[in-house]
């Protein structure tokens, strides 16, 4: 490849960053923001009837018809070996790439404007305080569903977690007296030969936690072997969680709003459970205003119509704390929940699916390269062959 041809790429490939420069910054004004994202918003999809596509017609053509034409007049004379025509082929295959991929660079164009809007890191922190406040977040219907809201769900504060034991006694005919049990889920460590003759290690090891090898057995949930030791996760001491002063109905649920990518879930659940039961039990109560107050501006940002009023919130939680045993039927937490789950979900996708080439044009779109690739490669070879000096 001579140095003539070579000069001749290099300001070919100039040429085309400007054009995918432009494209990208025709795509970051154009993004509309955070603000006006739907269910159906996704990165560039080449469409074929819009503005970005009909100029990519035309400015893919013009380019290629003009390269092509510069490379055969200028460039076709060269008697080249099988090994640099290679070479050419291959920058010929990145020249018909580039060409046909300046969409690409308008949806890394919109994507740049939506970062610089939210970054990962304020929209995981967007979603780390909507896990702390999702409790508070329900329709007043949803409280009284105990698959949502049950003793199951308590993280925080220890002897919490529990575990449920119903028993189920026949009274008469199809009768029966249902009982339920809580016990705290305990961990007892120790060596697996100790394990082995439980028997006599009772005096040492089990009666520091209050029964016998028998019932121990009855209460074991599982063990895990770890090295020479083995780990028993078993049933402790019963509690009544129902009764628990230090339990309302906004512990009774663990679950995440959207969870943070990266991050184990049982982590993140934790890690909420604990902040919120601080909230409403340990802060003062300003503090729950301070949160309800970012909430407020989190849906402002979103624009998520909202009636929220932060200081009315946090005393109607407050009210329902200190009555746990009578029925949530109405709160004012009021706003439009559909969207700002459709928001939240679609903005997952940007950030971790962000489907620049659209699985519905991928195969056209590599079809098309490979295309005008071999067409162009052909005829060079073929005028190179033809226009060749002779020796």
């Amino acid at each position: 490849m001579d140095k003539k041809l070579k000069q001749f790429f290099v300001k070919s490939f100039v040429v085309l960053l400007l054009i995918h420069l432009g494209y990208f910054l025709y795509g970051y004004f154009k993004f509309d923001g955070i603000g006006n994202i739907y269910i159906n918003t996704e990165f560039y999809r080449f469409k074929f009837y819009d503005d970005v596509s009909i100029s990519q017609f035309f400015v893919t053509g013009l380019f290629l018809l003009i390269f092509l034409i510069f490379l055969l007049k200028n460039h076709s004379k060269q008697n080249y070996s099988f090994a640099n025509l290679l070479k050419i082929g291959g920058v010929l295959l990145l020249v018909s790439f580039l060409s046909f991929s300046f969409f690409l660079s308008y949806s890394f164009g919109m994507n740049a404007k939506l970062k610089s809007e939210l970054s990962e890191a304020k929209f995981n922190k967007d979603k780390m305080l909507l896990n702390v406040l999702n409790p508070f977040l329900y329709n007043y219907t949803s409280y009284s569903s105990e698959k949502l809201f049950n003793p199951l769900n308590i993280l925080y504060p220890k002897p919490y977690p529990v575990i449920e034991v119903v028993d189920s006694t026949l009274i008469s005919g199809n009768y029966y007296s249902v009982d339920y049990r809580y016990y705290s889920i305990d961990t007892l460590k120790m060596l697996t030969t100790d394990l082995n003759k439980v028997s006599n290690a009772a005096g040492t090891i089990l009666d520091s936690i209050g029964f016998g090898k028998k019932e121990l057995l009855d209460r074991i949930i599982k063990k895990n072997i770890i090295k020479d030791s083995t780990e028993i996760i078993y049933k402790g001491r019963t509690v009544d969680p129902r009764y628990d002063v230090d339990i309302c109905i906004f512990v009774e649920n663990n679950s995440l709003y959207k969870p943070v990518k990266g991050v184990p879930v049982e982590k993140q659940q934790y890690d909420a459970a604990v902040k919120r039961y601080k909230l409403i039990y340990k802060y003062k109560p300003d503090s729950l205003v301070a949160n309800f107050q970012k909430l407020d501006t989190l849906l402002k940002k979103y624009r998520v119509q909202s009636s929220i009023t932060p200081k009315q919130l946090a005393k109607e939680v407050a009210y329902f704390k200190d009555h746990n045993n009578e029925l949530l039927n109405g709160i004012n937490n009021n706003f439009d929940r559909k969207i700002l789950e459709e928001k939240f979900t679609t903005l997952d996708r940007l950030f971790y699916e962000p489907n620049y080439l659209h699985p519905s044009i991928i195969g056209i779109f590599f079809g098309v390269v490979f295309g005008a690739w071999l067409l162009g490669f052909l005829i060079y070879i073929l005028f190179n062959y033809k226009r060749k000096r002779p020796r």
